[in-house]
């Protein structure tokens, strides 16, 4: 179960509390709210933890050297042997929560528990039995019990079963955890683009840890470029090669109108409006491509150091 999986990894990012330099919130009314760069500086441990428990521990995340271009730069590695679970049902950001004041993107395996996307139903999928609700939010504000409450009542479980970790894109761990999506983005334009994402046995993919932004808007510009122009991704795939060969140069970034400048100025252009943009843009730069079956690789895309170097600041 992803909820009972994540709420152990949770219990272990409580013990390290000071160490993590996160914050931990027990409302009366039951139920926790931890928060990881909201009034708290957070860590880059703290981001490899939060991103963790994004994936209901399905995956392992790391940083590890990289470059940009002919400069050194730090990336956050993912990988996973369940892709679907991890990445499909648990870290992507999928379900928006506002409550009165409070707006927050959800993510985590909470979205299992909830259902409410038709995801769930393709992929024939719930985590109706789970003891726990685990969810990952992307905030400015940490919520209070209301949004416990919230979160509970469409979960259908007692509200001190529910654990909710927040951070803004503009802090440490909200920066590394978006940034540790490179796989999940490729995982989802496979599903969007109609491919049967359960013919991929395993995957693992890269992306620069982006510098974290003064502000949210600019963070999510940088994290976002850090996926669409610097995100390598490998794809262990099965089935036949024809449709592999069919489908790739659609899934890496470049297959979208809007591919070619800074994610902030799409996002500004669309007048602050994520869905005023082509959604196939949300994938990463590279796609390597495995067939396990056949022995066949396929490469699609490509890096374009260009642009990271100027959504980045780098002279």
């Amino acid at each position: 179960m992803l909820n009972d999986l994540a709420w152990d990894l949770v219990q272990q990012l409580m013990l390290g509390e000071e160490d993590l330099r996160v914050d931990i919130h027990n409302f009366e009314s039951g139920g926790a709210v931890i928060d990881c760069g909201v009034e708290t500086i957070g860590s880059l441990s703290a981001g490899l933890a939060l991103a963790e428990i994004c994936t209901s521990g399905l995956a392992d995340i790391s940083i590890l050297p990289g470059t940009i271009g002919d400069i050194g730069w730090p990336h956050v590695f993912v990988q996973s042997d369940n892709p679907v679970e991890a990445c499909l049902l648990s870290q992507y950001a999928g379900w928006s929560i506002q409550v009165k004041e409070f707006f927050g993107m959800g993510s985590g395996p909470m979205r299992a528990r909830a259902g409410k996307e038709d995801l769930f139903t393709e992929l024939e999928f719930d985590d109706r039995d789970s003891d726990f609700v685990v969810g990952i939010l992307e905030t400015g504000d940490l919520p209070g019990s209301d949004v416990i409450n919230y979160v509970a009542e469409t979960c259908k479980i007692d509200p001190a079963q529910v654990c909710l970790l927040a951070a803004p894109t503009s802090s440490f761990a909200g920066n590394l955890q978006v940034v540790a999506r490179s796989l999940e983005t490729a995982m989802h334009k496979l599903h969007v683009l109609g491919f049967d994402v359960n013919r991929v046995a395993a995957g693992c993919g890269s992306a620069p840890l982006s510098p974290v932004a003064a502000d949210d808007l600019t963070g999510i510009g940088r994290t976002n470029d850090a996926i669409l122009y610097g995100g390598r991704v490998t794809l262990w795939i099965d089935g036949d090669d024809e449709s592999i060969a069919e489908i790739g140069p659609k899934i890496p970034s470049s297959g979208s109108s809007m591919y070619g400048q800074p994610f902030l100025e799409v996002f500004q252009a669309a007048g602050g409006d994520f869905y005023k943009i082509d959604p196939l843009l949300f994938s990463p730069a590279e796609v390597l491509i495995h067939n396990i079956e056949t022995g066949q690789v396929h490469l699609f895309g490509g890096l374009n150091a260009t642009v990271l170097k100027a959504s980045f600041g780098v002279k």
